[in-house]
């Protein structure tokens, strides 16, 4: 896990539950995947305002475990929209100093898919100024299983004594295993849950719940969320004098 500034005052990971698409296509009379474009080229926006803001680390929330839920002709759509987002956006994400990378399972998507996914974190991998992390087939609960199976795995191997297992141990095997914990979590739509997102890394999280719809969210209200977090007494469960 990275380390995180305690000296910063602003967040230096945000994490965001991208909510709102759907709705907001509706409110045009169009259909579902119309709003989910729309918040794809919000994507960029948003990326492009973090390092003004301090924001080193940047997570969102694209595809989750029950989304598959969802209508055949809504999930293969959103699927074609994440190749095609790779496609248009990987050579300014390159040339913008953004390194990519992508969180959950990706066993149950499509090899293409995954392809594209592979290679862009390749060709950003050496890029620092923005960390942007994609989590595509993604649930906390989900997460937290797999890194179960991998911890126990090593310890059926003998390569890990049971007796020397804690939280650290286990937050070694999640997906962002490579990224600090979120200080920050914003959730667009004004909808007031987490939706399973990031269940173990937010333990201190602060969250944020906005009415705006995602394809409505500007670089001006996410500057407007990071500034009052900045105001916020964090305490870690410990009282400060």
């Amino acid at each position: 896990m990275a380390a995180k500034d305690n000296n910063q005052s602003g967040p230096a990971h945000v994490a965001v539950i991208m909510d709102g698409n759907g709705r907001w296509a509706q409110m045009r009379g169009r259909p579902r995947l119309f709003g989910h474009q729309a918040g794809a080229r919000r994507v960029r926006e948003i990326v492009e305002a973090c390092p003004d803001l301090g924001i080193r680390y940047l997570t969102i929330f694209a595809f989750s475990t029950e989304n598959w839920r969802r209508t055949q002709v809504e999930v293969t759509g959103l699927m074609t929209l994440f190749r095609r987002y790779i496609q248009k956006e990987a050579t300014a994400l390159l040339e913008k100093g953004v390194r990519v990378r992508f969180i959950g399972d990706r066993d149950r998507l499509d090899p293409k898919l995954v392809g594209m996914m592979h290679a862009l974190e390749e060709i950003t991998a050496g890029n620092e100024l923005v960390n942007l992390t994609v989590a595509i087939n993604y649930g906390g609960r989900d997460e937290v299983a797999r890194a179960t199976k991998r911890l126990a795995r090593e310890v059926a191997a003998g390569r890990l004594d049971p007796e020397d297992v804690d939280a650290e141990t286990l937050a070694h095997f999640l997906d962002t295993c490579l990224l600090p914990d979120p200080d920050l979590v914003i959730r667009t739509s004004g909808e007031a849950r987490i939706s399973n997102f990031l269940l173990w890394q937010s333990a201190y999280a602060e969250y944020e719940f906005t009415p705006v719809l995602w394809p409505d969210f500007t670089a001006a209200h996410f500057a407007e969320i990071v500034g009052n977090y900045s105001a916020r007494e964090r305490r870690y469960g410990a009282v400060l004098s």
